[in-house]
C-alpha cells in the first residue's frame, strides 16, 4: 500500500521535462558508424568512509548511436518493427585497490527520437568486478516506475526484483554526461539552473552502501566559457554543475565547440577526471591480433602489448 502511494506520488511530483531532441547536425556528426572514445585519467575515492582513500586509475567513455527494440529494450537486429534511435554511452572505469584492482562498467541508452524526456534513459545498467565477488544491476523505467533489479555476490542483497518511484520530472544520474554536453537539447539553457528529483547513479549508490533513493538536486549550465588544460590540450569550456541536496557536488567542464566533449570532471568527494586522448573509432571491428597498439591512441597503453616472437637463431655447426 505504501509502494503503491510512493509510486503514485513520485509519478505526479512536477511538471514534465521537455523532450530530449537532437541538436541540428547531430546526425552527420554522431551518423557515421563510428564511436567517440574518450579516455581520461581518474582519480577514485574507495574505501574509508567519508574519508575514502583516493585511487588512480583509468576512465574511458564511449558514445554511439545504435537502434534499440523496445519489447527487449536491447541493440536490435532490425528484426522487431519496435526500433528507436539511441545513443549509448559505456563508462568503463579501472582502478586499483591495494593487492586487487577494480574493473567498472555503466551503459546508459538514451532515445533519440524525442518520445523520452532529457534526462531519462530508456535502460541503465551496472556491473562491478573485484577480487571479491561482483554485482550487476540495472534501472528500466516502465509504466510510471522505475524496476530496480540486481543480483550480488554480497551476503544481504543477494538478487532483488523491485520498483521504485519515477517522478514525472526527475533526472537520473547517468544521464548527466549527455545531458552535459547537449547532446539531446540544451537544457539547462545557458546562465539559467533547475532544480529536479534526482536519482544518485547506481554506481554512487554501489560505493555508499545504500539502495538508490530520490533526492533533489540543481542543474547549472555556465554563459561563458572559461580555458582549461587537461592531457588532452588546451580548450574553451563551459561548466555544468550538479549539486544534490545534501550530497557531492560534480562540475563538468564540456569544450565550448562541437562536439562538446567532457574535458574534465570533479566531484566534491574526491573524484576528479581529464581527458587525456580522443578518438572516432568503429572499435568493434579492431579485435585482430595487432590492433592493441591503437591502445596508444587513447593512452591506455599501460596494457602489456603483444610481442613479435624473436626470430630462432641458427643452429650452431
Amino acid at each position: 500500500m505504501l509502494l503503491g502511494m510512493l509510486l503514485a506520488c513520485g509519478a505526479h511530483a512536477g511538471p514534465e521535462l521537455p523532450r530530449a531532441t537532437v541538436p541540428d547536425g547531430f546526425w552527420e556528426h554522431w551518423g557515421d558508424g563510428r564511436a567517440e572514445l574518450d579516455s581520461y585519467r581518474l582519480v577514485q575515492p574507495r574505501y574509508g568512509g567519508a574519508r575514502a582513500t583516493p585511487r588512480d586509475g583509468t576512465a574511458l567513455l564511449i558514445f554511439v548511436t545504435e537502434d534499440f527494440t523496445e519489447a527487449q529494450r536491447v541493440k536490435s537486429d532490425g528484426s522487431h518493427g519496435d526500433e528507436y534511435p539511441v545513443l549509448k554511452l559505456n563508462d568503463i572505469r579501472h582502478f586499483q585497490t591495494g593487492i586487487y584492482d577494480y574493473e567498472v562498467m555503466a551503459s546508459t541508452f538514451v532515445r533519440l527520437d524525442g518520445a523520452w524526456p532529457v534526462g531519462r534513459p530508456v535502460k541503465t545498467s551496472l556491473s562491478v568486478q573485484e577480487w571479491c565477488g561482483h554485482v550487476y544491476e540495472q534501472l528500466l523505467p516502465r509504466d510510471g516506475a522505475l524496476q530496480w533489479t540486481g543480483h550480488s555476490y554480497f551476503d544481504g542483497e543477494g538478487d532483488h526484483d523491485e520498483r521504485l518511484p519515477l517522478p514525472a520530472d526527475g533526472v537520473l544520474g547517468e544521464a548527466l554526461p549527455i545531458v552535459a554536453r547537449g547532446l539531446t537539447g540544451d537544457w539547462p539553457a545557458p546562465g539559467t539552473e533547475v532544480t529536479v528529483p534526482y536519482l544518485p547513479t547506481l554506481l554512487a549508490s554501489r560505493f555508499a552502501h545504500r539502495d538508490p533513493a530520490w533526492g533533489r538536486a540543481t542543474i547549472r549550465r555556465g554563459a561563458e566559457p572559461q580555458r582549461v588544460e587537461v592531457p588532452a590540450g588546451a580548450f574553451d569550456a563551459v561548466e555544468v554543475t550538479v549539486a544534490v541536496e545534501g550530497g557531492p557536488t560534480v562540475r563538468y567542464l564540456v569544450e565550448a565547440a562541437a562536439p562538446h566533449r567532457i574535458v574534465r570532471w570533479a566531484s566534491s568527494d574526491g573524484e576528479e577526471a581529464e581527458l587525456v586522448a580522443s578518438e572516432r573509432l568503429a572499435y568493434w571491428k579492431l579485435n585482430h591480433e595487432g590492433d592493441e597498439a591503437r591502445l596508444r591512441e587513447l593512452g591506455l597503453a599501460e596494457l602489456p602489448l603483444p610481442v613479435a616472437p624473436a626470430s630462432p637463431e641458427p643452429a650452431t655447426p
